[in-house]
């Protein structure tokens, strides 16, 4: 039996989290047996969420699904897939450096030691930009990666740092966003703040709308990601025993893109649909991936979001005790030089030690006393770390960074060249270049063409961004450059 959790200060802290008069208490104390149970939980819940979601992936976006019976099971194990695995370099590196903000350098370093395989739309677009020596935040910028706009990668690559941030909403969105800007900007930053945010809640409150009502307080109030999260809400208030007819007007309205990729892969969609999911699952973890599953599009990634939450919730003792054939196996089979023998334990158990880590240094203390650990957590309000950036695609802040050391960049040859052909387009300062230094010129455009997967990924990015961006290659005359034989 677990041991009760005492949470009433931090639930009203987090209930009230808008009444700004309210003192916090100093001191959350959660016992050590409870804690590390809930980060157990709340990560088999990402992975049953995740592998048992994958069947349903984009298998429904016109229709829901027709799940109706479901029992979360890995009867051969689970196994590394993108919405656990690029967490799994973090959290590894992590360890590995015992740093929990990894720097710029160190995030590029990983990712192309481990990350080189099974990725897509930003996250391919992002590791190629590396190629070019460009590091993270600038691999997410708009303006640098067309796909950082409305890609979920700043939802499926958050739940591990809603985790290791137990009852510390505040420095949860903190952790998330230092990695999910690796491929993502805007509006999708907002819903790792969001999520984030309702993990890290969850360790402490188990009533769905008061921990969404936590993330709400972590997003920007003019995000359109708050105006999704309220219509949602107002939808399963008007008619909280219909979840297809709130899925069909989350439809009608947010399904804007012809059909394209954004109406499939975008945030507005699967933030509707994993909101939707906990609002009407009540609590009950079946019930929520069950109907994650059927809401549709990115079925998975949402699946596992809203796993991670009422995973948290449950704890993993629960989870045992509901019999489900799980096997305690996490096969890699997508990232080079990670470990092989990873298990669903001893991932967890990574991420229980991270957990220590970031208590004991926000202020946090872990107590043994009698045969008796406590975490004694220092409590925190949600709040919004990063407001929405304006304009969206902060091309002028890229410019002051980036163009005065463009001249010198473009005069050096090499891969330093070819980054700086690749900012001159974004940045669209190609005119200048040309003029000034003609013959660099051609030789920068030279260098960025022997990178052929950073061409091809720009011409193949998807519009409106993708639009303008193709447009400043062709005046740069970046299309008259053929991929070189033998290139990187």
């Amino acid at each position: 039996m677990r041991n009760s959790l005492l949470i009433t200060s931090l639930a009203l802290l987090l209930i009230n989290c808008k009444d700004q008069t309210l003192p916090p208490p100093d001191y959350l104390q959660i016992p050590a047996e409870t804690l590390e149970d809930k980060i157990h939980g709340g990560f088999l819940g990402q992975l049953l969420g995740n592998l048992n979601g994958l069947p349903h992936e984009m298998k429904y976006i016109d229709e829901p699904g027709k799940v109706e019976v479901y029992v979360p099971s890995l009867p051969e194990g689970a196994r590394s897939d993108d919405d656990t695995d690029i967490e799994w370099i973090y959290v590894v590196a992590m360890q590995e450096t015992d740093q929990l903000f990894l720097s710029p350098e160190e995030i590029s370093k990983r990712w192309k030691a481990h990350i080189n395989e099974r990725i897509w739309c930003s996250n391919r677009y992002a590791r190629k930009l590396m190629d070019l020596e460009i590091h993270p935040p600038l691999t997410g910028r708009i303006a640098l990666n067309p796909w950082a706009i409305f890609n979920i990668s700043g939802q499926f690559i958050c739940e591990s740092f809603g985790l290791i941030a137990p009852a510390m909403p505040a420095t949860a969105a903190e952790l998330g966003l230092h990695y999910t800007h690796v491929t993502i900007d805007g509006e999708p930053a907002q819903t790792t703040q969001l999520f984030t945010t309702m993990i890290a809640t969850a360790f402490v409150e188990d009533d769905i709308e008061n921990i969404l009502q936590a993330g709400l307080a972590a997003i920007d109030p003019e995000s359109q990601i708050s105006e999704i999260v309220g219509y949602v809400h107002e939808q399963w208030r008007q008619q909280p025993d219909d979840w297809r007819k709130t899925r069909g007007e989350i439809e009608n309205k947010y399904s804007r893109f012809g059909g394209e990729t954004r109406d499939r892969n975008g945030y507005e969609l699967n933030t509707a649909s994993t909101i939707a999911s906990l609002l009407y699952g009540k609590g009950d973890f079946v019930e929520t991936l069950r109907l994650a599953f059927n809401f549709g599009w990115d079925a998975d990634n949402n699946a596992a979001t809203s796993g991670t939450i009422i995973g948290v919730i449950k704890g993993r003792e629960w989870m045992d005790e509901q019999g489900w054939d799980i096997k305690d196996i996490y096969r890699n089979v997508t990232r080079d030089g990670m470990p092989m023998d990873e298990t669903i334990t001893s991932f967890g158990n990574r991420l229980v030690s991270l957990g220590r880590t970031a208590i004991l240094e926000n202020g946090g203390r872990f107590v043994e006393d009698g045969g008796e650990r406590v975490y004694h957590v220092a409590a925190q309000r949600p709040k919004n770390v990063d407001p929405l950036p304006k304009p969206l695609d902060r091309l002028e802040e890229l410019r002051r960074e980036l163009v005065p050391v463009l001249t010198q960049d473009i005069q050096t040859g090499g891969v330093r060249q070819a980054r700086a052909a690749y900012y001159v387009i974004c940045l669209d300062e190609a005119e200048r270049m040309r003029s000034q230094y003609p013959d660099l010129w051609s030789n920068a455009l030279e260098e960025l063409a022997g990178f052929p997967d950073v061409i091809q990924n720009l011409y193949e990015a998807p519009g409106p961004t993708g639009d303008r961006l193709r447009e400043l290659a062709s005046k740069a005359g970046l299309e008259n450059w053929q991929p070189v034989v033998g290139s990187r």
